[in-house]
């Protein structure tokens, strides 16, 4: 169980004056997905990067199974982000860059290779492994960074517009792999604007 709370964060805009101020309150069970919606500007990715841990807390705790993650550096997280700017190493070909997510240091064994391999046939990027992020489409890329993410296989997936810039067919397979994720107990918090990828994948949606 995800139990965060009383999570604030504030974004200071001059010494003496203050910016927009959040705070959080709520629950997440293993295999639910949370949906967040609203404006820009509204608190989504705020929220998101304060679990990760790229921002830090004014105050509240973040607790992972009893275990408070506040204190914990991001690699040190049970979590793992998929944002809407993929972050793919361009020096790496696609291959490597989601066998970053078994291995930081990329020393994969066989079986590992042809998950990958077999992951990427999945998701129609099958023969793609060798290519340069530079060398796929937006929504190529956003494949691969959410292959990368999920073969990580922590508890907990943080998606900031995950599946942007896809088209209806490429869609349909990622909320498949994201269904069967909820199935294995991976707890989710999905930032969309798009109505059909909260309808799919939400057991509740918050609107902020």
């Amino acid at each position: 169980m995800l139990d965060v709370s009383g999570l604030g964060f504030h974004y200071p805009t001059s010494p003496d004056q203050h910016g927009p101020k959040w705070q959080f309150d709520f629950t997440l069970a293993p295999g639910e997905c949370l949906a967040i919606h609203g404006v820009s500007g509204s608190g989504k990715s705020t929220l998101l990067n304060l679990l990760a841990g790229f921002l830090q807390a004014s105050g509240g705790s973040i607790r992972w199974r009893q275990q408070e993650l506040t204190p914990l550096p991001p690699w040190e997280r049970p979590i793992t982000s998929v944002f809407q700017e993929h972050n793919l190493f361009e020096h790496l070909n696609v291959a490597d860059n989601i066998g970053l997510g078994l291995h930081p240091g990329l020393k994969l064994s066989g079986a590992q290779k042809i998950k990958i391999a077999a992951a990427l046939e999945r998701v129609g990027l099958a023969g793609m492994g060798k290519r340069r992020p530079a060398q796929l489409s937006g929504g190529q890329r956003q494949r691969v960074a959410l292959l990368r993410a999920l073969l990580r296989g922590q508890p907990l997936l943080l998606l900031d517009e995950p599946l942007t810039g896809l088209d209806s067919d490429a869609r349909h397979i990622l909320h498949g792999l994201l269904l069967e994720q909820k199935r294995d107990g991976v707890a989710m918090i999905l930032a969309s604007h798009d109505a059909g990828d909260r309808q799919v994948l939400a057991d509740n949606v918050w609107s902020l």
